[in-house]
């Protein structure tokens, strides 16, 4: 398409051969298999149907020529483009357009456009269907009880699966094409009267104005085309999910979802360190339970970032530790210091990770018990390891895989090695020092405007209340502050009212 982009005025001719010798070269006819022109004949004129195999469906590829073959040159000969349009090709999706580069996008998407000699306009018809997957509970996100269907990597079906537990007429799906080459489908979906609309037009101008030939990485890719700050801060700006429940509950507080063609992941934006650290599964028990399940994984997070340099502290320092901890730390440090040993184990385990990422299935145990037994086991017995090391960097690890955020907990893992080794070269001063330059970089991350630790910085109590107490599910009507929604009905505390009942017609008597 790179000669036809440099004159977009290229306009369909009434003469069907011109047309074909420019649609045969953009769209490489003869060099291309799956890219197909058909020459057919439409009430006695010379027509033509371009397509690309594998996105058109067969039943409607057959129906549309049969429909076609039928008709007569005395039934189309007035407006002979609206008449097919609307008499004989009655499918769901159908378009006129005199664009030539329109409709060699609308074909290598996937539809199926008409050209007949002596019009100066294509039919283009939506009969695509992409290759899919049926939905599925994603492997990240799961859950014990709950529903059990997943983003797939199909544009469609992504929406319908938020449409189906948001019936508000208000939700919007804007769709833009981003990529010069690529023109990759993006969809920017919130809900009209709660999101607020200079964030939406924020990230629509960000999005249009994003100047690349591809997307190779889907949604990763447009993540960081479009989200500010420096590209080298390990924290995540925006929440990822493969659950519609998830991406339902966040456009209901005023969110904005990105859904990226190819990808089963949706983007949910703007976002705090706080939305990378909830779990649906909590809200999938009682209350009770849900909070207990919420500060287990608090204590968890927690553990992943500072057990390993607060253990490394106190064994290189034991005077720190009072008289009833004494026996923390290891009593012999083994042949190797005890800083390498953290740093590979830290290695070790995240080899370990990469390598079941790559293993079959039937194979994982196997992997799993090398891992336990041959490398940790034999390790220690010959004294490259002392059994504490591999104690806390066992308990580190649960808590990398205890985060809900996949990202976060690579981040996590990131700030853990910076606190070990500013702990490693100034002990206590390092260690406290390195956790307040790690508070101090947080604060000064933002996600489209939002501070990164709201409510905790700047400081909301009630909001912050709800992240530290999972609340019961009639009072979770609340949208944020922070994203300044524009829901005129929020009351005082932030919960919406009952809709009010709808008024009894009266029906008045008439003479007759």
């Amino acid at each position: 398409m790179g000669q036809l982009d440099e004159r977009q005025s290229v306009i369909v001719n009434k003469k069907l051969d011109d047309n074909i010798a420019i649609l045969d070269r953009e769209l490489g006819v003869d060099k291309s298999y799956d890219v197909i022109r058909r020459d057919i004949n439409v009430a006695g004129k010379k027509s033509c149907l371009y397509l690309v195999d594998g996105f058109a469906k067969d039943d409607i590829m057959l129906w549309v020529m049969q429909t076609l073959s039928k008709i007569e040159r005395d039934q189309i000969s007035v407006d002979p483009l609206e008449k097919l349009k609307t008499k004989f090709i009655n499918y769901i999706e159908t378009e006129l357009t005199d664009q030539l580069d329109k409709i060699i996008s609308a074909v290598l998407s996937g539809s199926i456009v008409l050209l007949i000699d002596g019009l100066e306009q294509g039919i283009i018809i939506d009969a695509r269907e992409y290759p899919s997957r049926n939905p599925e509970e994603p492997d990240i996100e799961r859950v014990s009880r709950g529903s059990r269907d997943g983003f797939v990597e199909t544009l469609v079906f992504n929406s319908a699966l938020i449409r189906r537990r948001i019936r508000d007429p208000k939700l919007r799906m804007e769709i833009l094409q981003v990529g010069r080459r690529s023109k990759t489908d993006v969809i920017i979906s919130y809900i009209e009267d709660i999101a607020n609309p200079d964030l939406v037009k924020n990230i629509k101008d960000k999005l249009q104005s994003i100047n690349i030939d591809g997307l190779p990485m889907a949604e990763k890719s447009v993540e960081e085309l479009i989200v500010p700050g420096s590209y080298w801060n390990p924290f995540p700006k925006v929440r990822y999910t493969e659950r519609p429940d998830v991406a339902a509950v966040h456009l209901l507080e005023g969110h904005i979802i990105l859904i990226v063609d190819t990808s089963p992941s949706v983007m949910i934006l703007p976002t705090t360190y706080f939305h990378h650290v909830q779990h649906a599964e909590e809200y999938r028990q009682t209350p009770s339970v849900g909070v207990y399940l919420r500060w287990v994984r608090f204590f968890g997070i927690i553990s992943s970032l500072i057990v390993l340099p607060l253990w490394y502290l106190v064994s290189v320092q034991p005077e720190l530790l009072p008289e009833g901890l004494k026996f923390i730390g290891p009593k012999k440090t083994g042949n190797v210091p005890l800083l390498l040993q953290i740093i590979l184990v830290e290695i070790g385990i995240d080899l370990i990770r990469m390598a079941s990422i790559h293993t079959p299935s039937p194979l994982a145990t196997a992997l799993g018990l090398i891992a336990a037994f041959m490398i940790g086991d034999v390790a220690i017995n010959i004294g490259l390891f002392v059994p504490e090391v591999i104690l806390y960097g066992a308990i580190a690890a649960v808590g990398v895989f205890a985060t809900p955020s996949y990202e976060l907990s690579l981040a996590n893992r990131y700030i853990r090695y910076f606190l070990l080794f500013s702990t490693a070269l100034f002990g206590l001063p390092g260690f406290l020092g390195g956790l307040a330059l790690v508070l101090i970089a947080l604060v000064r991350v933002k996600s489209f405007g939002v501070p990164y630790l709201w409510p905790l910085i700047p400081f909301d109590w009630r909001a912050l209340k709800s992240i530290l107490v999972r609340s019961p599910v009639p009072i979770q009507n609340v949208r944020p502050e922070i994203l300044h929604t524009i829901d005129k009905k929020r009351q005082k505390g932030g919960t919406i009212p009952a809709p009010a009942r709808k008024p009894k017609l009266k029906w008045k008597k008439t003479k007759e």
